[in-house]
């Protein structure tokens, strides 16, 4: 459907429509909260593109009305858009039908890019164009999962606080070279909001929530969506970074963290020993005992999982993602591939390309 455009009334906030039914927005529910506010609902405009996360945009969309829910008024509106109106397809199969396809939104209102897997195929120039504008008329914007992929394409995370899902933050740093993002659940910055997806969209609505209403509000949405609050915006992605059940070892989890950060380095085992003050026996016995490898087999697996990320979320050659990974050739690489997914990266990528989606 089309917004409405008429009739309009001037708020603070700039124009809204209040004669807008709220029997879409504010459901019947038994538990309640009031809510000392009423001035005019806040707007969100969700751009869903395809193969999106459905978790991490349903975990978005329910805070909202939850919110409403329980405050018994209408506190949010939220919008469904697609580049081109039509419905498209989550990540899951499952199809959602939109609202409208892609039209500007109120200055006032916020503009969130919804993303998912292959970030790199299935966000175009119109959704590019189309943030980028929201942005210059005014309005907030952001991404969930990985639609940072979108902003970024538009310029509008350069010098910005942001973040996206970490399994794509590999081949988001190789597309966009010298924006890098953060490990945080969420990133609030300023008139910018991004989220790793999942629950922490959930953690994300939650702390917009809360600046908008206050605490009890945010407290009793959590409690409505059986939601534990991380009650940190830096918290990171992967809290249990432990590679093992039960593993709290620090000096392991700091080597696996100094591996992850040298992947395009191929790092010598005795300088991670070295870099978290052990001696290379030691930390080969902390690596077998919890992981049942040695360093030097743990760090190669980590460096072919990563260039399979590469080969699967960028168009770099197998030549570039070997450089990138800290294999000496493309040979190199092939053959490590191979002993790990069954084939080399060539006919990997062309098994993707060509298969049904």
């Amino acid at each position: 459907m089309a917004l409405p455009c008429k009739p309009l009334c001037q708020c603070a906030l700039g124009w809204y429509d209040p004669c807008m039914t709220t029997k879409r927005f504010v459901p019947r529910g038994a538990a309640s909260l009031k809510v000392e506010y009423d001035g005019p609902p806040r707007d969100y405009h969700f751009l869903l593109l395809p193969k999106l996360t459905l978790l991490a945009f349903t975990s978005a969309l329910e805070l909202l009305r939850v919110a409403n829910q329980v405050a018994g008024k209408e506190l949010y509106r939220w919008f469904i858009m697609t580049e081109d109106g039509q419905p498209v397809t989550c990540s899951c199969g499952v199809t959602i039908t939109p609202d409208s396809g892609l039209e500007d939104v109120p200055r006032h209102a916020s503009a969130l890019v919804c993303a998912g897997i292959e970030p790199g195929a299935t966000s175009g120039p119109r959704a590019t164009r189309w943030v980028a504008r929201q942005r210059a008329f005014g309005c907030t914007v952001g991404g969930i999962c990985t639609g940072a992929f979108t902003l970024a394409r538009a310029g509008l995370l350069a010098g910005r606080r942001f973040t996206l899902h970490w399994e794509n933050q590999p081949s988001f740093r190789e597309t966009f070279l010298g924006i890098e993002p953060s490990d945080a659940l969420f990133e609030i910055d300023r008139d910018l909001l991004t989220c790793g997806g999942g629950g922490a969209a959930t953690d994300m609505m939650l702390d917009l929530l809360e600046r908008d209403h206050g605490p009890a509000l945010a407290a009793i949405v959590a409690d409505m969506c059986l939601h534990t609050r991380t009650g940190q915006r830096a918290t990171t992605q992967r809290p249990a970074r432990a590679p093992a059940p039960g593993s709290h070892n620090a000096r392991l989890v700091a080597a696996i963290d100094y591996m992850n950060n040298h992947i395009e380095d191929a790092v010598e085992m005795g300088d991670v020993a070295a870099h978290v003050g052990l001696s290379r026996r030691q930390l080969e016995r902390h690596f077998r005992r919890y992981l049942g490898a040695t360093p030097a087999q743990y760090y190669l697996d980590l460096r072919v999982a990563h260039a399979h990320a590469l080969l699967n979320e960028t168009g770099l050659s197998i030549a570039e993602i070997a450089a990138a990974t800290g294999f000496a050739s493309a040979s190199q690489l092939s053959q490590r591939f191979r002993k790990r997914y069954g084939k080399p990266p060539g006919a990997y990528r062309r098994g993707w390309t060509q298969a049904p989606r």
